[in-house]
């Protein structure tokens, strides 16, 4: 369309040129040509009052040095009584143009080599006819024509480059946000769904991108709301889920009891697939913007008061640590709780009853740190177990509470680590980066070797204490 339009432009514009330019050229070579003949017509006529007054050959020639020279004037007096013809100056023009003058009795022009001479008849007092003959040589007939045309093309070139580049940027004008609008439709087509066009451009491009933006809106709280309702159902279906499994441990032994026992495990092992299914097939969505978000401190105080009624039915010590302060993240507040219960559930459903565990909040000045420690075990492979999808490799792990908490953090720009916890056991390690910048090669090691100073004594207190 860009191009088309350019295109436009210049024939236009070439055609307006030509049509004024070419009549124009011609005018003033016209113009010069006639200039250029007057000025002979001046000297001619300058001449013709002493041709009616004498013939004398002296006095003719003092009239025709004052009015021109011999090279560009002649004078041709006809054969008198007793009087032979005389010429004076140059001659150039033909006998039989100079008589058809004398016939005619009008001035002519006619062309020899080099230019122009005009023929000027001239009556004497004898009534015989004289022709003054002026050389017009052909550089004062095309005197300024040369420059004149030059400029004229040199105007007519910089009107079409004008039109051309006025015609590119009304077309980039156009184009541009069309351009933007189909980028933002292959986009939202893709799941990008932060994918906005700006409004801007014509009025009907700047309506077609505020429809579109209200559309990707709608389609963005759509999805949040069925993510919403899928963390929903995975908080009402996985928690009681759990304190069914552990109470199925309290039944004792015998047929009755391994069939609860194995139910809850296979309602368990479906339950995971639905929910993977779920959330592998969700699309990814941006994160979360400015001013959205969540206080960390708030949701863990939240589920560690869940969660602490079963640790005491267990025998369960915990602790929370650094949540007594307001911790903003940017991060949705169902999110951070349903990877809080992902993790927690891991540790009672993969370690004894009596094993401690211990919840710590962290706040740097770019990132926040959550950890979530156990006494347990721990885990024989951390990287197999960070793998998508693999699991802690024990028995009824699918991996799913780990694959919840890596989509939390990377959807900040941090990441999730696993390591040995001063407890004795797991330790997850949540970097939830604030600013919300892309993830680095090597994670959050990189930002601490920029940072290595508040932050990294306050996390490196959380290893020790």
């Amino acid at each position: 369309m860009r191009w088309a339009l350019v295109k436009v432009s210049l024939a236009v514009t070439t055609m307006v040129v030509l049509a004024f330019a070419v009549p124009l050229g011609l005018v003033i070579r016209e113009m010069a040509r006639d200039r250029a003949f007057s000025n002979a017509e001046r000297e001619a006529a300058a001449v013709a009052p002493a041709l009616s007054i004498t013939t004398d050959r002296d006095q003719l020639e003092r009239v025709v040095a004052s009015a021109g020279s011999d090279a560009g004037m002649a004078v041709h007096l006809p054969a008198g009584e007793g009087q032979e013809a005389l010429e004076l100056g140059r001659r150039r023009a033909a006998d039989e143009d100079i008589a058809a003058v004398r016939k005619l009795g009008r001035a002519s022009t006619t062309g020899v080599t080099g230019g122009w001479t005009l023929l000027q008849p001239v009556a004497l007092s004898t009534g015989k006819i004289a022709v003054v003959e002026v050389y017009v040589p052909e550089s004062d007939v095309t005197n300024g024509v040369g420059t004149a045309w030059a400029v004229l093309a040199g105007v007519g070139v910089a009107l079409i480059l004008g039109s051309v580049a006025v015609a590119d940027r009304l077309g980039v004008r156009m184009v541009r946000p069309a351009q933007r609008l189909v980028e933002g439709a292959h986009n939202l087509g893709e799941g990008r769904l932060g994918a906005r066009v700006p409004e801007e451009g014509p009025s009907e491009l700047r309506l077609a991108a505020v429809a579109f933006n209200s559309m990707a809106d709608q389609v963005v709280q759509l999805l949040a709301n069925e993510r919403e309702l899928a963390a929903d159902l995975s908080h009402r279906l996985r928690t009681p889920l759990t304190v069914l499994r552990l109470n199925t441990a309290s039944l004792g032994e015998g047929p009755a009891a391994d069939q609860t026992r194995t139910a809850v495990e296979q309602l368990e092992r479906e339950v995971d697939t639905i929910i993977r299914t779920a959330r592998e097939a969700k699309p990814q969505t941006a994160a979360a913007g400015p001013g959205a978000g969540c206080d960390a401190a708030e949701v863990v105080r939240e589920r560690m008061a869940f969660w602490s009624a079963l640790a005491e039915d267990e025998g369960r010590k915990w602790r929370v640590a650094g949540a007594d302060r307001p911790v903003r993240i940017p991060v949705a507040r169902a999110d951070l709780a349903a990877a809080l219960d992902a993790l927690l559930g891991n540790v009672f459903r993969h370690t004894a009853e009596g094993t401690a565990f211990a919840v710590d909040v962290h706040n740097g000045e770019d990132a926040v740190i959550v950890l979530v420690s156990d006494a347990g075990p721990g885990i024989p492979d951390p990287e197999a177990a960070m793998a998508r999808g693999r699991g802690s490799g024990s028995d009824g792990s699918t991996g799913l509470g780990l694959d919840i908490v890596r989509r939390l953090a990377e959807s900040t720009g941090g990441d999730v680590r696993l390591g040995s916890s001063v407890l004795g056991g797991t330790e997850v390690r949540i970097w939830i980066q604030l600013d919300g910048r892309a993830p680095a090669s090597g994670g959050h090691r990189q930002m601490r070797r920029r940072r290595p100073g508040r932050f990294a004594a306050v996390y490196s207190r959380s290893r020790t204490h």
